[in-house]
């Protein structure tokens, strides 16, 4: 199954070193985007988001021999997608008029669509290496689980799962593994689990089998928001970039070309 990521961590950790930079820079007065300060993380930011915008598309569309693993390849779209916009919101000088104030509304909006994307994408079950997991595969790990829960005594103790479908499922998962876990406390409570050693497999059997079930009933609506998600994503990006290319032409004229 797919192994844990760290890549938000990662870019929260950027966006804090850059910031250790910006201030004490900032104390003396607001970088001018103009600047070379402003302009070098203009333009490096852009140039991460352009590799945002690009890289990954590139990578899923290798044909023969690619080169590293999709889910690492997602994993840095996330990070450059991230740290791209953060860096251009600090080029900004903070000053949002004009051309540049679309542009950083464009790229709020398109760094909220790309989180809500990762959030649903996370809800279809995959691989190490980025590829989806067939529903019979799911349906035996689940029989598997069930097994497993059967040997330790305690098939018939677990804990109920929300039933139901469509994207409530999806995008209300969140909140399903809290109550989940509530429910989970209360039922090895119920049943007296001797020992830390039995106690531990009784909760990861549960949460296997949590996970697994969650993920067969809400499989088709995942897929369902990924592909309308991507409709609405896409066009964005696009408008973006197209927007950002009026502003660096408009920049280039008016502070280099002009004079």
């Amino acid at each position: 199954m797919r192994q844990r990521t760290y890549e938000l961590w990662y870019a929260l950790a950027a966006m804090i070193g850059l910031t250790l930079v910006y201030v004490p820079i900032a104390t003396q007065g607001i970088p001018r985007a103009s600047g070379v300060f402003g302009h070098g993380l203009g333009i490096l930011g852009f140039l991460l988001m352009l590799s945002t915008e690009t890289l990954y598309s590139l990578r899923k569309r290798a044909r023969g021999k690619a080169i590293g693993r999709m889910s690492t390849w997602l994993q840095l779209h996330i990070f450059t997608g991230l740290v791209g916009p953060f860096m251009v919101l600090l080029h900004t000088s903070w000053k949002f008029n004009g051309l540049a104030g679309v542009l950083m509304l464009m790229t709020i909006i398109i760094v909220i669509s790309g989180i809500v994307g990762r959030y649903i994408y996370t809800a279809v079950p995959r691989t190490v290496d980025g590829a989806e997991v067939a529903l019979r595969d799911l349906e035996q790990q689940i029989a598997a689980a069930d097994a497993k829960l059967q040997e330790l005594g305690a098939a018939r103790l677990t804990p109920a799962v929300a039933t139901g479908g469509g994207a409530s499922l999806v995008l209300g998962r969140t909140f399903a593994r809290w109550r989940y876990r509530r429910e989970i406390d209360r039922t090895l409570k119920s049943i007296g689990a001797a020992g830390q050693t039995h106690a531990r497999q009784l909760r990861q059997s549960f949460d296997d089998r949590f996970r697994i079930h969650q993920q067969i009933q809400s499989l088709a609506a995942a897929r369902r928001l990924l592909a309308v998600w991507h409709t609405i994503h896409i066009p964005i990006g696009v408008a973006l970039f197209t927007v950002a290319a009026i502003h660096i032409v408009e920049t280039l004229y008016y502070a280099t070309f002009i004079k």
